[in-house]
């Protein structure tokens, strides 16, 4: 049974549900014990599971840190990618993690991007050509119990200011 926050009233797509498919049997996700539960037609809304198993589990027999680090990793920077569009550019930045307490049962974590938050983006974007995000996830028990916090930074830029940005800070340069 799913906990209650995970209910919602947005659809997922045909294609989203593929993509959501194989990124679940993708080796370099699956490795990290997670899975994508779902992933919104609109790409703005992900929920994710980690579970207790042979993949996740550390030294005392709880789910290992780098698990909840890694179980999260790639997916507001795919969001954004993906709502975005053609149009920017966007990497992971930098990440950190708290840990509240240790976990035995399943975790999950819902991921959004509201339309204030797109917009913000944008208009960053367009005033200053690149900005910062930063998102903060939680990892709850069923309960609603918080057990950790992922904080993820993501830089987003538009193509043309990245491309400019590129080119000069890979230039060589020449001492006369």
């Amino acid at each position: 049974m799913k906990p209650a926050f995970l209910k919602t009233t947005r659809k997922e797509s045909r294609k989203t549900w593929w993509f959501r498919t194989m990124m679940n049997w993708y080796p370099m996700y699956f490795g990290t014990g997670g899975k994508i539960l779902f992933w919104s037609g609109d790409n703005a809304e992900v929920h994710l599971r980690l579970k207790l198993n042979v993949w996740t589990y550390n030294y005392v027999g709880t789910i290992f840190g780098g698990s909840m680090f890694a179980a999260c990793d790639p997916f507001y920077m795919v969001m954004l990618l993906r709502t975005l569009g053609r149009d920017y550019v966007v990497w992971d930045k930098s990440a950190s993690i708290r840990f509240r307490k240790p976990a035995r049962k399943p975790l999950y974590t819902v991921l959004k991007l509201t339309p204030e938050v797109i917009d913000e983006i944008k208009k960053k974007t367009l005033e200053h050509g690149h900005c910062t995000q930063l998102f903060v996830i939680q990892w709850l028990d069923a309960a609603g119990a918080l057990h950790a916090e992922v904080e993820r930074h993501c830089y987003i830029a538009g193509k043309e200011f990245y491309r400019k940005r590129k080119g000069l800070s890979q230039s060589p340069k020449l001492e006369i």
